[in-house]
């Protein structure tokens, strides 16, 4: 076995080393926070890459392709609880992808947040934010990989709260951590029944891990009460854990607000980090979620897949018609990350691991150029967020036009040149194919006309026409904002190079890595299967190939086309006007734009159940439980009070005339020993007379 399997341990450990040595230095140290965290993520991608070539190695040559460490944490009883990482193909696409865009969002934020107070806390949050994603990508236990979930929680609830003296920031940030931890609760209830049925929580482990043939097997001859198979049940919980994770309805409310957190880490959050370790999750127990009576191939995907595929194929076309009706820059490509991961969860349903991650491997490259392009727009425009208020930043800002243009055209699937358009034809082509229904098809085509129509109708209000903005006098304007009054022009300017140049590798990226996975040359299919995949163009003449293209490439022109009718015809010319959409369908859009009033609904429901029922547990607390602590408090103090008066006035009032009786006839006694032998004779011959006295009244009688 090599050093990089040896010590791949090191590639989530150097971040975090780096945010422990970051979180000891004064706030004053920024250059050095930044240098430790850039030098750190840039250490770790140079691993992953060793660690990728090593894979891509053993492939080409024949060998065994996953490679595990297992070492002993702690003993309980007689037995070891074990942890261990893991590198197989899996793992290596992901710590690659992870470590090279996090590195450029992390070289991009040193100029976003330059004049940041809170320079050297933020790069020390974003570094163990990477570190606990890089822990969940390497983990060969459920439990190591559920230790560093959590700690992406908890590291995306401080990022989300950044600018915790925003209120909305701190409200956004509470929400995200209540909402992932209602999908954590299942994840852990999940977890622990797999520990019961297979006894162990090692993915592999030389056949005895959790995901290996034996135990497997275990799981899907054991059946609930409910006639589930346990495997089917624990894959079903999981996934609730990881639907919180990557924003699937209806757990997907807490994605939008996160945007009020820095937009570096929006663009960690919805590319490489957090909501991509839900996909993720799924991909790496794909095993458990596929198990099936016999473990054989099966016709119909098990009760799991197609929970996966169903909530997917909704979340998809959920996210993108919200999408639509959005002002917020941030929060359109938020909605639309909501809409991916719908698409990347109905991949794995329906086609497998190597669909669903060719997806989350191309979405990371260019919904993170979006992201960093959306940040140079805020930045440029000094905090503007509501795209009613900019317009003709084309002129002023070129790079990031270019740049954002790509990403646009790879997130519609933009037909041969992007490579949003192989991935997502993988997905619909599986989905196209599924035995289930076709309904998860049409709803995925669907998905793709809105995907393309939203992305037109936002660059058209950024990029096009003439600029409307002007000044608010404050860093952040919210776009559901109704003042729409104009202030003093900004100053419009392209971002600086250290924010461009990371734009500028995405956008090539989000162009060329779509190469990998084409009909022709599915070498990044291959590469998950562990073979060698070689060029064929006959693949196209496959049966659905060419139709699904096709169909693909006409709906991709079409919403295009139309984003162009209502917002490229005729240029916005001012912020007051309102939208094309909103004029020609207002009830519908005004429903759209507050988001189907999910958010309301559970504010009604939930929220506000949880609101009364925590008065009950008040009142509970107040009344019930009090008033029987406080009873059973009175009744101890009473026979505290009881035993008192008994102790005193009974039993030591009896006790003390008792030992003064016996001290008095101690005393009376002491005085028969005085010592003198006249007092002795007197007794003695007071003793003798009582004794003749005694004889003869014997005698006389």
């Amino acid at each position: 076995m090599t050093w990089i399997v040896q010590n791949l341990w090191l590639v989530p450990v150097l971040p975090i080393l780096a945010a422990g040595i970051s979180a000891l230095t004064k706030q004053r140290n920024r250059t050095l926070a930044a240098s430790l965290a850039i030098g750190s993520m840039a250490a770790s991608f140079l691993l992953s890459l060793w660690a990728f070539v090593y894979v891509f190695w053993l492939g080409s040559h024949g060998e065994n392709v996953r490679q595990v460490i297992n070492v002993r944490w702690f003993q309980f009883g007689n037995e070891w609880l074990k942890i261990g990482w893991v590198l197989d193909p899996l793992t290596a696409v992901m710590l690659l992808m992870v470590t090279f865009v996090g590195l450029l969002i992390f070289i991009y934020s040193v100029g976003y947040m330059a004049h940041d107070e809170n320079f050297t806390r933020f790069f020390c949050f974003l570094a163990l934010f990477a570190g606990a994603m890089l822990g969940v990508v390497i983990a060969n236990s459920l439990l190591l990989l559920f230790m560093c979930w959590e700690v992406v929680g908890l590291t995306s609830y401080l990022l989300i709260s950044f600018w915790y003296s925003n209120p909305r920031a701190a409200a956004a940030a509470k929400k995200a951590f209540i909402v992932t931890r209602i999908g954590d609760l299942a994840f852990f209830l999940g977890m622990a029944w797999l520990y019961a049925q297979a006894g162990t929580l090692l993915f592999y482990d030389g056949g005895a891990g959790c995901l290996e043939q034996s135990a497997l097997t275990r799981l899907v001859a054991q059946t609930t009460t409910v006639g589930l198979a346990a495997s089917t049940g624990i894959a079903l919980l999981i996934f609730c854990g990881a639907a919180g994770k990557s924003g699937q309805v209806p757990l997907h409310v807490w994605l939008p607000d996160a945007m009020e957190g820095p937009t570096p880490v929006s663009a960690l959050i919805h590319a490489a980090t957090m909501v991509a370790a839900g996909v993720f999750l799924i991909a790496r127990i794909y095993p458990l979620m596929s198990a099936h009576v016999g473990m054989t191939i099966a016709l119909t995907p098990t009760l799991a897949l197609q929970v996966a595929t169903w909530v997917g194929a909704i979340t998809a076309v959920f996210g993108a018609m919200i999408a639509v009706a959005q002002y917020d820059i941030k929060r359109i490509l938020a909605y639309s990350t909501i809409s991916q991961l719908g698409y990347m969860m109905m991949g794995l349903g329906v086609g497998g691991v190597a669909v669903g991650m060719f997806h989350l491997i191309t979405h990371a490259f260019f919904k993170s150029l979006l992201f960093l392009g959306a940040g140079s727009v805020i930045h440029g425009c000094s905090g503007e967020q509501d795209v009613r208020r900019m317009g003709g930043l084309r002129k002023f800002m070129p790079i990031t036009f270019a740049t954002y243009a790509v990403g646009m055209l790879a997130l519609c699937g933009f037909p041969l040149f992007f490579s949003g358009f192989w991935s997502k034809d993988e997905i619909l082509r599986a989905a196209h194919a599924w035995r289930v229904s076709q309904l998860p098809f049409y709803m995925g085509a669907f998905g793709a006309l809105l995907t393309a129509f939203y992305m037109a109708r936002q660059v058209y209000y950024v990029f096009g026409g003439k600029s409307r903005l002007a000044g608010t006098g404050h860093l952040h304007h919210a776009a559901d904002s109704t003042d729409t009054t104009p202030a003093a022009p900004i100053a419009l300017h392209e971002s600086a190079a250290v924010m461009t140049i990371p734009l500028l590798i995405l956008a090539a990226f989000a162009m060329l890595l779509g190469l990998i996975g084409t009909p022709a040359w599915p070498w990044f299919q291959s590469f998950l299967d562990g073979n060698s995949a070689k060029v064929n163009f006959a693949a196209f003449s496959d049966a659905g190939v060419l139709p699904v293209m096709a169909l693909s490439s006409l709906l991709v022109f079409l919403g295009l086309g139309m984003g162009w009718w209502f917002y490229g015809r005729t240029p916005i010319k001012n912020a007051q006007e309102p939208d094309a959409l909103g004029r020609l369908q207002p009830q519908i859009f005004a429903v759209l734009g507050h988001a189907f009033y999910v958010d309301a609904l559970y504010g009604a429901t939930i929220v506000r159940l949880n609101a009364w029922w925590s008065r009950i547990c008040d009142w509970l607390d107040r009344w019930v439980w009090n008033g029987a602590v406080q009873t059973v408090s009175y009744l101890v103090l009473g026979f505290a009070w009881l035993d008192n008066f008994i102790d005193t006035r009974v039993v030591n009032s009896g006790f003390d005339e008792g030992c003064k009786d016996i001290s008095r006839g101690g005393r009376m006694l002491s005085r028969l020993q005085g010592g003198q032998v006249q007092s002795y004779l007197r007794m003695i011959g007071f003793a003798l007379i009582v004794l003749v006295l005694f004889l003869l009244w014997e005698a006389r009688g």
